[in-house]
């Protein structure tokens, strides 16, 4: 399963989901399924999201064993 660290980074940036949505070009409804792990974001999206948090995109998405 994929999780990701999306809403504690925003959190630690300050930032609100619509803020992510606006410079991640996606919705405010796709980034709160992303942190709630319901929606899966495409290759691209997430590394908008690395990009936006200036971080590696492991150190946000990664595989959870079940």
């Amino acid at each position: 399963m994929l999780e990701n660290r999306v809403r504690e980074l925003r959190a630690r940036f300050r930032w609100t989901q619509q803020d992510l949505a606006d410079a991640i070009d996606a919705t405010r409804q796709t980034v709160g399924l992303i942190e709630k792990g319901d929606y899966a974001p495409s290759i691209t999206l997430a590394l908008k999201i690395s990009k936006a948090f200036n971080l590696p995109i492991e150190e946000i998405f990664y595989l959870k064993e079940e």
